[in-house]
């Protein structure tokens, strides 16, 4: 029942579509005098938009042509209203001599005659992009280019937002909601004729707006770049890249940051989209340092303890075609204040105490031997030797609390820094400092020697720490 019934409707149709196209030929008729009309015959000029077409004998045979060009389009695009595109007239006339060849002008008709029918123009940034069926396909186009960016979901409760007079709650933690979907570009719509074979579908018509046309740009060369990587990267093959680049070619050797026009697709529509989002973050403290001349050099104290604070940010997020390229802070709300850890730090200097930092205890010289195990026993600190003057220099600031002969150390002083370091310098030659003396970083503790247990002139130098030996060279700046 269901077929014969849609069978009926296409007779209906097309029989509609006939009589429609059969209305649209304009006829015209020019008389000669009664006398002479039984003499004359009637011929017929056919004018395409306004084209003169040429002149042909029997006027039936150009609506037949008109409405067997229909009937054949009808069969291929059978779910469009089609009409003639271009406008047909016939003019009439009264001839004495009646030479036609209506063969020819037929053929030459045919070819004039197009096939349009009614549709939706898309149009972007006022030029047309893509024809569409209808309206209702426009509108499915406008939405399926907004769905390549949001969920139907997230685009369903936005549109329920807009219809509705209730404000917005507030977002909760580690929320997103949307705020804005728009297309950049001006898109708009208009009924227009046009050839049927322009039309596309709704899906058709996304991919084509979203993928755009090729246009050259500009391209700047990387490191490690190559013309084959480059072409193949924008989707064109080496040699267009050479063309589209005047003396570039395969063996050309291309420089970092150098311009080539490549071509690349260019979308005729960008969706941009704006959320909202809501996170709880957590301000991370800063360590900040301060100076007191009432500390010694080299001692410090935290005057306040560093704490992270928490604060609640209410982000406003820019995407185009699902890029994030903005994002800016909407509101934002302090949970708990951030404490920084500041400490003081000690700038008093006195010749007798010492600062924590320790100079090159020679002038020049390269370490012959470092700590550690050494001709089955423990070497306790580093050696010096070959220095450019045999000056022995205090290290830091300090009291020497030993001056003189300790065994297998030669002659040795030992200078205590009052801030739990003590410094040793064994194997002099000469000493040039008491015990209880004041002596300030760089003072002229003795000369290098070889005294005691040693292979040649050199100074054996220790930095002992609360009583425990350490690595000089973890402190020690050369």
């Amino acid at each position: 029942m269901n077929l014969k019934r849609n069978n009926t409707l296409n007779i209906i149709q097309k029989t509609a579509i006939i009589v429609l196209f059969t209305s649209s030929l304009t006829m015209s008729t020019g008389f000669a005098n009664d006398n002479d009309s039984a003499q004359l015959q009637k011929v017929f000029h056919i004018y395409a938009s306004d084209q003169y077409v040429g002149v042909v004998s029997d006027e039936n045979a150009v609506k037949e042509l008109v409405n067997d060009k229909l009937a054949i389009a009808n069969t291929k695009y059978d779910n469009l209203i089609l009409s003639a595109g271009s406008n047909i007239s016939i003019v009439s006339e009264q001839v004495f001599n009646k030479q036609t060849n209506d063969t020819i002008i037929l053929d030459k008709l045919d070819s004039l005659i197009t096939i349009e029918t009614d549709a939706f123009a898309l149009s972007v940034n006022n030029e047309i992009a893509v024809y569409v069926s209808d309206l209702a396909t426009y509108d499915e186009v406008v939405k399926n280019l907004k769905l390549q960016s949001v969920s139907e979901k997230e685009l369903a409760e936005l549109e329920k937002r807009k219809h509705s007079q209730q404000s917005l709650p507030e977002l909760k933690n580690n929320e997103t909601r949307i705020v804005e979907v728009n297309l950049s570009e001006s898109v708009s719509g208009v009924t227009q004729q046009t050839k049927p074979e322009n039309i596309m579908t709704a899906a058709e018509a996304v991919k084509y707006l979203l993928r755009g046309t090729l246009e050259e740009k500009v391209y700047i060369v990387q490191s490690g770049d190559v013309l084959s990587k480059i072409a193949s990267k924008h989707d064109i093959t080496s040699a267009k890249l050479t063309e589209l680049n005047n003396g570039v070619d395969e063996n050309s050797i291309l420089q970092i940051g150098q311009e080539l026009l490549v071509t690349d697709y260019e979308p005729l529509v960008n969706v941009e989209v704006v959320r909202e989002k809501k996170v709880t973050e957590e301000v991370q403290f800063k360590n900040q340092e301060q100076k007191s001349d009432e500390m010694f050099k080299g001692d410090s104290k935290v005057i306040q303890e560093g704490s992270n604070g928490i604060k609640e940010t209410t982000y406003l997020i820019h995407e185009q075609n699902g890029i994030q390229i903005d994002s800016s802070v909407q509101q934002e709300v302090v949970v708990k204040e951030m404490k920084n850890n500041i400490v003081l730090n000690g700038t008093k200097i006195i010749p007798s105490r010492g600062t924590g930092h320790f100079s090159w205890p020679a002038v020049g010289g390269y370490i012959s031997s470092k700590m550690g195990n050494r001709w089955g026993s423990f070497h306790r600190g580093i050696d010096i030797a070959r220095p450019s003057d045999y000056t022995i220099k205090a290290s830091d600031n300090g009291v020497v609390t030993f001056a003189g002969r300790d065994g297998s150390y030669g002659n040795k002083v030992v200078v205590n820094h009052n801030n739990g370091y003590e410094t040793v310098y064994a194997h002099l030659a000469s000493i040039n400092v008491n015990i209880g003396q004041s002596v300030p970083v760089g003072t002229n503790l003795g000369i290098m020697g070889a005294t005691g247990r040693s292979t040649g002139i050199h100074l054996h130098f220790e930095i002992i720490q609360n009583g425990k030996i350490i690595d000089p060279l973890s402190l020690v700046r050369q």
